[in-house]
């Protein structure tokens, strides 16, 4: 840029002026660049439902919120047996609910609600797997939903 004419000095002090300003703008918006990401926040532990044994005791199996899914953490659960889910007094039923199991624990778990439903469990699976329960096997009139897990069903032939 020539400065020796008139105007120029202040053209050249307003271009220095306008880069400094977008570079300070280059580094507040830095944080919402497509390629900075931050880590994903844990999961929202949940309350909404209560679970106990067959016999009556409770259960304390984690349970968060996914979305609008209420995920039950079965995935110390092994072997057989069975429990009772219901909402938590005074609360409707989740929109969704899903269980997480750990593949190869067990070979199935039957779910009986408004209908019952057998869900297989995977034998082999990469970290636990969600069994997210369709509408209608638990409806807004459904007192509790039972679940009762063991080896993979045979069909009568």
């Amino acid at each position: 840029m020539d400065t020796t004419k008139p105007g120029s000095a202040t053209a050249a002090a307003a271009c220095l002026v306008a880069a400094l300003l977008s570079l300070a703008g280059c580094a507040s918006l830095s944080a919402h660049l497509p390629w900075r990401h931050r880590a994903t926040p844990p999961p929202e532990v949940s309350t909404a439902l209560t679970v106990a044994a067959a016999d009556g005791t409770a259960l304390s199996w984690p349970q968060v919120w996914q979305r609008n899914d209420v995920v039950l953490d079965l995935s110390a659960v092994t072997g057989t047996g069975s429990a009772v889910v219901m909402p938590r007094a005074g609360l409707a039923w989740p929109v969704r609910v899903a269980l997480r199991v750990t593949a190869g624990s067990f070979g199935s778990i039957e779910v009986r609600g408004a209908q019952r439903l057998i869900l297989p469990v995977p034998a082999k699976a990469r970290g636990p797997v969600d069994l997210e329960l369709p509408p209608g096997v638990y409806v807004a009139a459904t007192r509790q939903i039972t679940l009762t897990w063991g080896p993979a069903n045979v069909p009568a032939e």
